[in-house]
């Protein structure tokens, strides 16, 4: 086993900066009584997605409404560590790589908690990884996540001045210091 994997094993809930819940479905099981693993990425989408969402200004919803004006991510009002953003991103992130490890199997119909951190912060990349938990139980199921670089919605390519400031400040909330640390939350951010 991998020095990485070790340590991916060995998560904990305290370790993850941002939660989501999650219930599973019958529809979730496979033929043999556990979650099929697609439904994993359908989990790990939906917690980076709304967290981007809610903390980022990527609203995938009214970023093509014209009457809709972007706040100047460095003004006080656009951004509180309390509050969601109200900056609105003009890029999308784009999946470049994706990865699950899996150490204990879940099922329906289970309840899961989905912890969020991220393990590496670039110019306009940003690596999630996301922690499967059984409600109630602190040692982790699954470890996995992705790479979204971050690019104009009209080239769908990268900026030269990279990551739009209001998406980064909201990332940097959930950038852990060293992601190897297990059991002490080993985030910089604060618990959102």
């Amino acid at each position: 086993m991998s020095t990485s994997i070790a340590h991916k094993k060995r998560r904990l809930r305290s370790d993850y900066i941002y939660h989501q819940t999650h219930r599973t479905r019958w529809f979730d099981n496979d033929m043999y009584a556990h979650l099929n693993n697609t439904v994993y990425a359908m989990l790990f989408d939906s917690i980076i997605n709304t967290y981007l969402i809610t903390h980022c200004g990527m609203d995938p919803f009214t970023h093509n409404n014209p009457t809709l004006t972007t706040p100047d991510p460095s003004s006080s009002s656009s951004t509180s560590s309390s509050t969601p953003s109200k900056f609105k991103s003009n890029q999308v992130g784009i999946m470049v790589s994706s990865y699950c490890d899996y150490f204990s199997s879940v099922s329906f119909p289970d309840i899961l908690d989905l912890g969020l951190r991220v393990t590496k912060l670039g110019n306009s990349s940003v690596t999630y990884e996301v922690g499967v938990f059984k409600e109630g139980e602190d040692e982790v199921k699954v470890v996995g996540g992705y790479t979204h670089v971050f690019v104009a919605r009209e080239t769908m390519r990268p900026t030269r001045e990279g990551m739009e400031v209001g998406v980064r400040r909201g990332l940097e909330r959930l950038l852990v210091s060293d992601d190897t640390a297990v059991g002490g939350g080993g985030g910089k951010g604060a618990k959102l």
